[in-house]
């Protein structure tokens, strides 16, 4: 005989008119052995995750709820117990939130990701095999009981090259008597005070898309201002791997052509270094990611090079979460310097990363390998900022004159022809 009813928590996963969990969202309402609600959570969430691959490459990926999810293991909690809200998916993956409270609040306490790289649809050619466990602190603020917290702007955690996402956010733990508040604790971003004070988010491009000709970005106004430079870096345990200084811009082609100021103030770094390839993902906060990739190649038998191979672009809206556009363009070979060394170019520079996406770079100074006490090596600087950079207009200024020459000397030579042959006749 099985333990008595009432403390048995029964999980009732809601059924919505127009299917089970349709569009990723995810409604869970928690029962104890009276059949009351002791904790109710409806939200959308997403992953975006860095993997290495069995060529030591590393690749990115997205991990979407499925339908058929389930909930083993939540807990509804108690004043000497942590409420926990815990739901499985797919191939072995599972997500998981812990709450803990007072005599006035409770607060979400630490979120804890499983992905598993055996499910092969998502991470084709993984080269680590079997579960991959992430814990990071969550940053709810703490809610006063018996109120429901909610979030509609999107939110993010970063850890250990994985990005979380969640919108639409509404839940409740503690839930007292068995009935839900009806008074609402709003998350910092949807308040009207948290209005983002850097240059436009990504909610002002809702119309981009990816599939429709744009105008060529080239063709919009600059701001008045650079952007600020920010310092970026990755560590391999306690050792820094990856170093970073970039201001970043990105120019977005719609109906009329946006320019973002990424903000360094706002910016997370997160990524994977390893010795042949190295990822930097940086999340601006305001639902810009953008990831790049270094790889390392031989240039002789005794010298290797690295250089900047890919570069991918994520537009979120901020309201839900939704993808706006993803570019992402895997051809380049661009800020490459010996291993061992860092690239440097405090000039402008652009890349291309789609017809309607480019990303400009300013004062530029990156290291994605061989980084020795936390300081930059010695940088290989870009043609555009070499002391030898006003040669150029000075050859191809000799270059026409030359032509110019030559093409002189030809028409006397052409002349003094036609001339010989009149004198013949």
């Amino acid at each position: 005989m099985g333990p008595p009813r009432a403390f048995v928590p029964l999980l009732l996963l809601l059924l919505g008119t127009s299917g089970f969990f349709q569009s990723d969202a995810v409604e869970v309402d928690l029962k104890d052995g009276a059949n009351a609600t002791c904790l109710y959570a409806n939200w959308m969430m997403k992953f975006l995750i860095t993997y290495e691959t069995n060529s030591s490459d590393y690749k990115n990926t997205t991990l979407n709820l499925p339908s058929n999810v389930t909930h083993d293991g939540s807990v509804c909690g108690s004043d000497t117990q942590a409420a926990l809200l815990a739901v499985q998916f797919g191939e072995g993956h599972s997500w998981s939130v812990n709450f803990t409270k007072t005599n006035e609040t409770y607060q979400a306490d630490f979120v804890t990701f499983t992905y598993n790289t055996n499910d092969t649809t998502v991470f084709p050619d993984a080269k680590r095999k079997g579960p991959v466990t992430i814990v990071v602190k969550d940053t709810m603020q703490p809610v006063q009981l018996n109120n429901v917290f909610v979030c509609h702007n999107t939110d993010f955690l970063d850890a250990e090259s994985v990005t979380q996402i969640f919108w639409n956010v509404t839940v409740q733990a503690f839930v007292q008597n068995g009935t839900i508040g009806k008074k609402e604790s709003r998350c910092h971003a949807d308040t009207p005070t948290a209005a983002p004070t850097v240059p436009p988010t990504v909610a002002n491009v809702t119309t981009a898309s990816t599939t429709t000709a744009s105008p060529a970005p080239t063709t919009a106004p600059k701001p008045v201002e650079n952007p600020e430079t920010g310092n970026y870096s990755l560590k391999s345990g306690n050792k820094t791997c990856l170093l970073a200084n970039v201001g970043l811009q990105l120019n977005v082609s719609q109906d009329k052509p946006l320019l973002i100021n990424i903000n360094p103030k706002t910016t997370r770094a997160d990524g994977a270094c390893g010795n042949t390839t190295a990822t930097l993902k940086l999340n601006d906060g305001n639902s810009t990611l953008i990831g790049f990739t270094f790889v390392v190649k031989n240039v002789s038998k005794t010298a290797q090079k690295f250089y900047l191979k890919e570069v991918n672009v994520t537009l979120l809206n901020r309201l839900n979460g939704s993808v706006i556009s993803n570019a992402d363009n895997s051809n380049f070979s661009k800020w490459d310097a010996f291993l061992g060394t860092s690239y440097m170019c405090q000039k402008e520079q652009t890349l291309e990363i789609s017809d309607n996406i480019q990303i400009h770079t300013f004062n530029l100074w990156i290291q994605p390998f061989l980084v020795v006490e936390n300081k930059f090596s010695t940088a290989e600087e870009c043609l555009a900022d070499s002391d030898l950079n006003f040669l150029i207009p000075i050859a191809v200024g000799m270059a026409l004159g030359f032509l110019i020459i030559l093409v002189f000397i030809s028409y006397l030579i052409g002349r003094r022809k036609s001339r010989t042959g009149y004198q013949s006749v």
